[in-house]
């Protein structure tokens, strides 16, 4: 059985998704295609990376992934099939990638150019189902594309570090179902550059000086369930490992979440401020 997961921006109105997933059944009547998401902010790279990056791993090896953000075929945003972490991926060449091979390199990447022998203005209908299917049973890489050594990188999604190496500058990467703002920090780096020392998150309007290990520490010693902390802000780092800033039990759909009660949007800048010879306000978590 082949496991092939989708990720897009085409919501679930339209009929796009069942003719995705009508096209590979009629290839491979035994794939197993789960869907990632299809709420994909439309044309949102960042977004996509972030979302896929932190689910991939979770399927087993071999499974392939098509991604259909911003898959419009042109001369600055080619189509291209890789290999990487034991994972296949289909996607355009649009800078998605470079978020999820900011750890590990793919083992092999080609541009896919059967697209002469496909008519389509669906090109993840009609080429990456073809390049999929075909990788799931078994195809070589080579066959559909020609071999390339570089993947477009998109400098946004990565964070930087002042000469100094006392600031960390990064930005809103995400807004969660719930209204939580995750920026590009991730624990690993707040960690490398951080040393143990202080710090304090800033925003436009806010800053904190202490990053919690999970969302209800901020209780303390009350029970469960207590109504004393909703509503308060805090920072963590998330299951995915990157800094986020939410608000205690709180819902984009109802009094609000952070983005929309603390004012953030995606791309608005968060700092990490280090100060030397002071005692962290940070646990690591084990």
């Amino acid at each position: 059985m082949s496991f092939i997961t989708l990720t897009s921006d085409f919501g679930t109105k339209d009929h796009s998704v069942a003719a995705v997933k009508g096209a590979i059944l009629s290839q491979l009547p035994e794939a197993k295609i789960i869907d990632i998401s299809h709420e994909i902010s439309p044309f949102n790279i960042p977004e996509t990376a972030y979302i896929l990056k932190n689910s991939y791993k979770s399927f087993p090896k071999g499974t392939i992934h098509i991604v259909g953000v911003d898959a419009e075929l042109s001369v600055h945003n080619k189509h291209i099939a890789l290999e990487l972490d034991g994972h296949f991926f289909v996607c355009p060449d649009n800078g998605l990638i470079s978020m999820i091979a900011s750890e590990i390199q793919p083992s092999k990447i080609v541009e896919i150019n059967i697209h002469d022998r496909i008519e389509t203005s669906f090109p993840v209908l009609d080429v990456f189902v073809n390049a999929a299917c075909f990788i799931a049973r078994g195809g070589n890489l080579s066959v559909i594309g020609k071999e390339i050594k570089e993947f477009k990188k998109i400098t946004e999604i990565q964070p930087k570090v002042n000469h100094q190496q006392n600031q960390i500058i990064g930005g809103v990467l995400y807004i969660d179902n719930y209204g939580n703002v995750i920026t590009n920090i991730s624990k690993k780096m707040f960690q490398d550059i951080g040393k143990n020392r202080n710090f304090t998150v800033r925003t436009m309007r806010l800053s904190f000086n202490k990053i919690f290990n999970k969302y209800n520490e901020i209780t303390g010693d009350l029970p469960y369930g207590s109504s004393t902390f909703e509503g308060n802000k805090l920072v963590l780092f998330n299951s995915a490992g990157y800094l986020e800033i939410s608000i205690y039990r709180s819902s984009i759909n109802t009094v609000g979440g952070a983005s929309t009660l603390l004012g953030l949007e995606y791309r608005d800048r968060v700092t990490i401020d280090f100060i030397s010879d002071s005692k962290p306000a940070f646990s690591t978590l084990s």
